[in-house]
């Protein structure tokens, strides 16, 4: 089976996901002798024209609803135009997951971009949270049209960083200046700590740190205050202590927690029980985990009571 390169832009109406993918074909570095299939999944008020492709053998595609986002029919209109690689213009109101489910099995994923109009961005993830999440977990560059001198970059950096660190930042401002984002991401707290101590506003970034970059908590103490999770099968003297974690928005909300030997500092604890502990870690094989991963070797435990906020976000 022959594989098919796809780029797949994201992002929201009027974020210039057209305009950049009509430069991207009038580009003659891009006419490299693949038969190319532009689908569109939304139609803005800017329109393609395809004169002015530098592309040999453009099929332009519309889909006129999400009922055709399928496999049937993408695999169809793959065998039609003989495509060897496909540009898709992707819906912002429609959810990634619903691509990826209707993707043929040919087709493999080779670019992902992202473009947002940073007039309407904060508006969008104040009251769309979900959607703008969406098109920037995944994602491989956040660009922000439109941008202005008077836009604080922070507030735009901090959006994307709360949901990836994967992505590229670029901010292309109005008057032609393109610009990438280099401000640093340092953690809210100190991992050289001889005891790093977690405050409950950053156990999310402290779950997805551990989890990123496990190795480099090896032997490192940790204190944090979480809530104990029993079950009959975990070892014996074993529990896990964690937090509900909201990636993007209510629905996501899951508990995440961490493998702790007690040590046998505290007993009868309970299901829901809050508790602060001081613990060394270990990396290992944990049947909890059923794979290696942090082991949280208590030094004190004892309870406390819950935090302000019991569900731990990432802003």
């Amino acid at each position: 089976m022959q594989e098919v390169s796809v780029y797949l832009f994201l992002g929201f109406l009027e974020g210039g996901k057209t305009k950049f993918i009509q430069e991207t074909l009038e580009d003659p570095r891009m006419n490299t002798g693949e038969r190319t299939m532009l689908l569109i999944c939304e139609e803005g008020e800017t329109e393609y024209e395809p004169k002015k492709f530098k592309v040999d053998s453009v099929a332009v595609v519309t889909l006129e609803s999400k009922d055709e986002l399928n496999m049937g029919n993408l695999t169809a209109l793959t065998k039609k135009y003989k495509a060897q690689r496909v540009i898709v213009e992707f819906n912002g109101t429609w959810l990634l997951n619903d691509f990826f489910d209707a993707m043929p099995e040919s087709w493999v994923i080779n670019q992902m971009m992202t473009f947002v109009d940073s007039s309407t961005f904060l508006n969008y993830n104040a009251n769309m949270r979900q959607l703008v999440y969406d098109k920037i977990y995944m994602t491989q560059m956040v660009v922000f049209n439109r941008f202005k001198d008077d836009y604080d970059k922070m507030a735009f950096h901090k959006v994307v960083r709360a949901i990836s660190r994967r992505p590229d930042i670029v901010y292309d401002y109005l008057d032609g200046r393109t610009i990438f984002d280099d401000i640093d991401d340092p953690l809210p707290f100190d991992k050289e700590a001889d005891n790093i101590r977690i405050e409950d506003r950053d156990f999310a970034w402290f779950y997805r740190d551990i989890a990123e970059n496990t190795m480099d908590y090896a032997d490192k103490i940790v204190t944090f205050k979480g809530m104990a999770a029993v079950s009959r099968k975990n070892p014996k003297g074993y529990i896990v202590l964690g937090r509900h974690i909201m990636t993007c928005c209510e629905a996501d909300i899951a508990y995440d927690g961490f493998a702790v030997n007690t040590n046998n500092l505290l007993q009868n604890i309970q299901t829901r029980d809050w508790l602060l502990i001081t613990a060394k870690i270990t990396i290992g094989y944990s049947p909890m985990y059923r794979q290696e991963g942090p082991i949280f070797n208590a030094i004190t435990l004892e309870p406390t009571d819950p935090p302000a906020e019991t569900v731990a976000t990432y802003y």
